[in-house]
């Protein structure tokens, strides 16, 4: 069995579950416990984040995960956007108000950082921490990079994690600047030409 063989485009029934093999994921990211840090708010906000950050992604069949859902990465198509509607809302209701500016401010960097050529946008990409060190998230990448490379389309990402840096380095992505904001973690865009 080739390691392509253990990636699947999730369906719409496995979608809940792929959501939440995320949220794992992200559980100590500094960005998004910057965003929420009480546990219960991020329960209740990161799986709304998710779907309005990436979730267009299972709609264009460009959610992939590894077998039993232990890892994934959500990758918008180039010309597909986040929902950024949903993410106005979510931000509203959620975040604490002494951070509504800051976040604002990043927002608005994210977008000042985004390539104006068409791109692969990789929002999110997580494993669960029983699975992570095992390969699956270098699975993932390559999988989605190898698209990247027959269509010539660069791919672009904000990480959200230093210590996530030398990962995407090592599949091309390359620093293309800072973000931060306030009392906001830095977020790093990243571009990888094809």
């Amino acid at each position: 069995m080739t390691a392509e063989a253990d990636i699947e485009s999730a369906h719409a029934k496995i979608r809940e579950s792929t959501v939440w093999t995320m949220v794992l994921g992200f559980a100590a990211d500094p960005l998004m416990r910057w965003s929420w840090p009480d546990p219960r708010q991020y329960l209740r906000s990161m799986p709304q984040f998710i779907n309005a950050c990436g979730g267009r992604a299972f709609e264009h069949g460009t959610a992939y995960v590894t077998e039993g859902i232990r890892a994934a990465a959500l990758w918008l198509p180039p010309s597909v956007q986040q929902d950024e509607e949903a993410l106005d809302a979510i931000m509203a209701q959620s975040l604490r108000p002494e951070i509504t500016e800051d976040m604002a401010d990043l927002r608005q960097g994210m977008a000042e950082h985004r390539p104006p050529e068409p791109h692969w946008y990789l929002p999110l990409i997580a494993a669960d921490p029983n699975w992570v060190g095992q390969g699956l998230g270098t699975l993932l990448m390559k999988y989605a990079l190898q698209r990247c490379d027959e269509e010539g389309i660069a791919a672009y990402l904000e990480s959200s994690n230093p210590e996530n840096i030398p990962f995407y380095q090592r599949h091309g992505f390359k620093i293309i600047g800072e973000i931060q904001h306030g009392s906001s973690p830095p977020l790093t865009p990243m571009l990888r030409t094809a």
